[in-house]
């Protein structure tokens, strides 16, 4: 079974969510200078987390319904970080706070490997999208992405798509057309 639906399913039988939220499209759950030690569950609506330089963004990852998202580098040292992470749709979350979160995961074995999966696997995406990224063709990325989650597709506009797949929207859309 895929580890993070396992660690989704046993947060839910044990109901450790917090509160949950409700943000409107183009609201920020998180911005550049701030700490968030959440981890969220996307119940439905869909976000982005991107990092601004001087000139444009750059989108990093995406959530949408069924996901878990969380500023995973402020998450992790509970340090202030670059990270945006911004609503895309109208958007509800459940919340769950980094103690309660790191209380359960100690709390057994099967939790603890768990949560390593998801750690490793999550290593392994960033490293094949920085190989994406550096050594293969617009076309080669879009198709990778597709075939690995066609459901960004229907989920999330084709501007920031463009935007994480390191192209422009117009490059994006003859890709599509082809």
């Amino acid at each position: 079974m895929n580890p993070i639906q396992t660690l989704i399913d046993d947060l839910n039988t044990q109901n450790l969510w917090g509160k949950s939220i409700e943000l409107k499209r183009n609201e920020y759950l998180k911005v550049k200078g701030s700490i968030d030690t959440n981890i969220y569950f996307v119940v439905n609506g869909s976000l982005r987390i991107f990092v601004l330089d001087a000139l444009e963004e750059h989108t990093i990852r995406f959530g949408y319904k069924n996901n878990l998202i969380a500023a995973l580098d402020s998450f992790l040292s509970e340090q202030p970080s670059d990270l945006y992470i911004q609503v895309l749709k109208n958007t509800t979350l459940k919340v769950l706070k980094k103690s309660v979160f790191m209380n359960f995961i100690a709390s057994s074995s099967k939790n603890t490997k768990t949560w390593q999966l998801i750690l490793e696997n999550f290593a392994l995406q960033q490293m094949e999208r920085e190989r994406d990224i550096l050594t293969t063709s617009p076309v080669e990325r879009y198709n990778r992405v597709l075939k690995r989650s066609p459901q960004l597709f229907q989920e999330i506009p084709n501007k920031y798509i463009a935007s994480y797949l390191r192209m422009t929207p117009e490059t994006l859309s003859r890709i599509k057309k082809s």
